[in-house]
């Protein structure tokens, strides 16, 4: 029986206890998924712990962090002697030093170098006269932002020539040699004057390159000449290359497992492989339980394993997992120091960069290289060991090679392996799990003040965490299964099937694009990263669209990332008249870096959402401590949102238009969030005041808007549309603000230009963001039209051919996404689940009275449905002794 769709019995069965033992229900989704996801989430909790799989199948290359960075995790499974790959793909090199670089953390190497510009490729050859070239030591390029800079090298449209003289015998000609270089921008690389290597306008880092037998032939006995030129477009410049031979030796036999199911629901990623005669189902579990702020934010994910025998008999089975500290840094070229530790009786892998720059890193396309990564040997075995014999160690004997101690300063070409072992013996069937964290120490820097994440907050050490979460490894599944339960049930309620495999896909990208935090003051902060648009934190216009997930199910979380905003301005470290865009760039959140500011943008979206989360709540309370920021803020937009001037909004990347349409519908919206928190405090006049302003601002933009069967996009633009995504909370309040054809006229235009993968962002451009398209959506009359918007959402996410967690910036006639990745914005596709919560709390209960007191009745709810025990001060549904129901106001 399916869920029923309230919040009643969704926190009913969250706040259940639970004392199951593992059992193979554990290793079956909720529900199958039809879904392809562009990439598969695998062990995630914020934006530095956050790790997928790009690939159809497990096994068909590495995992990685959303940023695209490698960050490789590798599974076996030997049955009877034989091995079977189920996750990461077979190593094919371990780089060692011929004529090293600065990518490997070795000493600088020295070259003749020359910055003005070359013609033709004589420079190139070993016969060219370089004698007028500086000697200088590698590498080159902007110091701090790129490693071991020994020359900088900054200027835009500049180039750079290197000259790198490597003498070579006989056995080195016969070895397996690599190139590997580092770039920004382009790069071509030469051997003895014949190219090799050519790049366009990138900038990578530790790229490599196996030379082939022919290309192998360009060297000689003796000396020979790399030579390298880079051009530097604008920004950062890099260049830094070097020669190794491959010392890796795989081990034989080893075949890739048979991938036969993946099951994506928001919790957990369920996968099924056939090993042989043995079928290995896998689980990868972050049990971020979105009403319970601990296990939210603690950084530790499970991976469930269970092995069935298909062929009817019992077989000798070992489990593998294993990774690198390469998660633990940024630059290829940091060291790392590994080692095994033991806590309370408890052996963990640790791993983490030998220089622990706490919070020093802030950035947008980055990964964390401070902090540590743990391993615990519950339920297995665990070591450290050269890369070179572990995995065949296992391969051959089905156990772990010997842990020999402490490894400091690692250089990342000889990075160690660490690895994880479970022996089940001779099973027909068997299960068991492991557990993977990672401790950042300190997580936000707020204010220059640096905070722990809100698991920390009283001092709990990360392997205080590891022992809660093996002991509660039972019920802690089962609250991640009725949370998969819970997103899935709501959604197919509110739509269809894709609705909910799409809503299940999305959950744990969304809540890892935060961090969970307390800050000094006892405040409940949480902070999103823009990611992959520009690293800032706590993005007003990214807590906006995300916002329907966390009104639907907790809006402390949404509270949360609206607190600091707040502060800023109480603070007075904010003087504007108009809400902050930001508090700076991920993790620093030291005020605003933004370069131009959006006041009826942010404004807009900070009232509305107060308004919105006031209504759940039933009272100001929390509001109330901000009202008087309130009040400028809506005096700003009743003064300059009905006819914005040349404004940046949220959909800046689209170009900045005046007399913007859907931006004065924010501004009047936000008049009207303003008037109906007045309402709730009892303000009376100040709520009749303001609600006319809203309602005469939204008569004005309907006049000035309207453009035969449809409403511009902006009024002095002629043949022109756009979604009008913001007019949402009219119909989700019942407010009226704008007169009642808007909306079905809107939708019903809407349709007529739609595209294959659905409805276009305005009439500039064939791209769309997928979160407004599903608040637009939500603005449908019934359920059928809504699904002719969202179905075309859910085919592009299964069909698109780039490969990265989630985009919501994509191009409605092609596969392709315009832009973005992994951003915390698609909470906006919950709109329709909050729309269905949000009215069915509210049925039958249509006037708004003010009252002092209220009659004897039966049962209190919220304005989402959520049982009270008492009426509270604000806003209360009441579902009277005779089955009637009213709103009523406690002051």
């Amino acid at each position: 029986m399916k869920l029923k769709n309230t919040i009643l019995l969704a926190v009913a069965l969250l706040t259940a206890t639970h004392t199951q033992a593992q059992t193979p229900d554990m290793f079956i989704p909720y529900q199958q998924s039809d879904l392809r996801l562009p990439s598969y989430p695998l062990l995630l909790n914020d934006p530095y712990f956050s790790l997928w799989s790009p690939h159809d199948k497990l096994y068909d290359g590495t995992t990685r962090h959303w940023t695209d960075t490698e960050k490789p995790m590798n599974g076996l499974l030997r049955v009877d002697g034989t091995a079977y790959r189920f996750m990461g793909s077979k190593a094919n090199s371990l780089l060692t030093s011929v004529a090293g670089c600065g990518m490997t953390g070795e000493v600088a190497w020295e070259a003749k170098v020359s910055y003005e510009k070359q013609s033709g490729t004589d420079w190139t050859r070993d016969t060219f006269d370089d004698s007028t070239w500086e000697t200088q030591k590698a590498a080159w390029g902007t110091p701090g932002e790129y490693p071991n800079v020994s020359n900088p090298w900054t200027a835009g449209n500049s180039d750079i020539y290197v000259r790198r003289s490597v003498t070579l015998t006989r056995e080195d000609l016969a070895k397996e040699l690599w190139i590997q270089f580092s770039h920004d921008d382009v790069f071509e690389l030469y051997i003895n004057g014949r190219k090799l290597i050519g790049t366009g306008e990138t900038w990578l880092q530790g790229e490599t390159r196996q030379l082939s037998y022919n290309e192998k032939r360009y060297f000689r006995v003796g000396e020979n000449v790399i030579a390298a030129h880079c051009h530097n477009t604008s920004g950062g410049a890099y260049i830094d290359f070097g020669l190794f031979e491959n010392t890796y030796v795989a081990p034989s036999g080893v075949q890739n497992a048979a991938q036969r199911s993946v099951d994506v629901m928001a919790t957990s990623t369920y996968y099924t492989f056939r090993c042989g005669p043995v079928d290995l189902d896998l689980v990868f579990t972050a049990p971020m339980i979105i009403t319970d702020l601990d296990l939210i934010s603690t950084p530790i994910n499970f991976v469930s394993y269970q092995v069935r025998s298909n062929d009817g008999q019992p077989h000798d089975v070992q489990f593998y997992f294993a990774t690198t500290p390469m998660l633990t840094i940024n630059e290829p070229a940091q060291a790392v120091t590994t080692e095994i530790v033991e806590e309370n009786g408890t052996r963990y892998i640790k791993a983490g960069s030998t220089a622990q720059p706490v919070l020093r890193r802030a950035g947008d396309m980055i990964t964390i290289d401070w902090g540590y990564l743990y391993i615990p040997n519950v339920n297995g075995d665990i070591t450290v060991a050269p890369t070179a014999t572990t995995e065949s160690t296992f391969v051959a004997t089905g156990a772990l090679p010997e842990y020999q101690g402490k490894v400091e300063g690692q250089s990342p070409a000889n990075l160690s392996t660490l690895a994880y072992c479970h022996n089940f013996g001779t099973v027909d069937a068997a299960a068991s799990y492991m557990m993977i964290g990672y401790d950042e120490v300190k997580d936000i820097r707020y204010f220059n003040k640096d905070y722990p994440g809100y698991w920390a907050r009283d001092g709990k050490t990360i392997f205080q965490a590891f022992d809660e979460y093996h002991s509660r490894y039972d019920e802690l599944m089962e609250k991640a299964k009725e949370q998969d339960k819970i997103i899935y049930d709501d959604a197919l309620a509110a739509g269809n099937q894709k609705y909910a495999e799409l809503l299940s896909g999305s959950y744990r990208q969304v809540l890892a694009a935060h961090k969970l935090f307390q800050d000094d003051g006892g405040r409940l902060l949480y902070f999103s990263k823009e990611n992959n648009s520009n690293g800032c934190v706590n993005t007003v216009d990214l807590t906006y669209p995300s916002a329907p997930l966390f009104l639907c199910y907790n809006t402390d979380l949404q509270k949360g990332m609206m607190t600091s905003i707040f502060e800023y301005s109480r603070t007075r470290k904010w003087t504007k008249s108009w809400a902050a865009h930001d508090l700076g760039t991920y993790p620093h959140a030291n005020g605003q870096v933004y370069g131009g500011d959006m006041p009826l943008e942010e404004s807009g979206n900070m009232l509305t959402l107060a308004a919105m989360i006031s209504m759940i709540d039933g009272n100001t309370e929390w509001v109330d401590s901000y009202w008087s920021i309130c009040r400028i803020w809506a005096s700003y937009l009743r003064s300059n949102g009905q006819d914005p001037d040349t404004q940046l909004c949220t959909d800046d990347f689209a170009g900045h238009w005046a007399h913007n349409a859907n931006l004065a519908i924010k501004a009047i919206m936000g008049v009207e969030a303003y008037a109906l928190i007045a309402k709730m405090k009892g303000q009376d006049n100040a709520y009749q005041q303001y609600h006319e302003v809203a309602t005469s601002m939204a008569a004005k933009w309907e006049e000035d808007a309207r453009e035969g069967n449809h409403y511009k996009l902006a009024y002095d633009r002629e043949n022109t549309w756009s979604q009008k995504y913001n007019l949402v909370w009219d119909k989700l309040w019942n407010s009226h603000v704008f007169p009642e054809q808007v909306m079905p006229t809107e939708i019903k235009y809407y349709l007529t230009k739609q595209n294959t993968y659905g409805l276009p962002l305005d009439s500039r451009e064939k791209y769309s963001k997928n979160d407004w398209v599903m608040w637009t959506a939500a603005m449908a009359d019934d359920t059928n039209t809504f699904l002719r918007f969202s179905d075309p959402v859910w085919n592009w996410v299964n069909e698109t051919t780039d490969r990265v967690p989630l985009s919501d910036w994509y191009w409605t006639d092609s596969r392709y996404c315009r832009g973005f990745r992994a951003r915390s914005v698609i909470g906006g596709f919950w709109m329709k689940v909050l729309m269905d919560k949000f009215k069915a709390g509210n049925e039958d209960a249509i006037a708004l009275p003010t009252v002092r007191n209220t009659q004897t009745s039966q049962q209190y709810f919220n304005a989402l449905g959520i049982s009270t025990p008492a009426p509270r001060r604000g806003l209360n549904i009441v579902r009277h002794a005779d089955g009637t129901v009213s709103k009523v106001m406690l002051r």
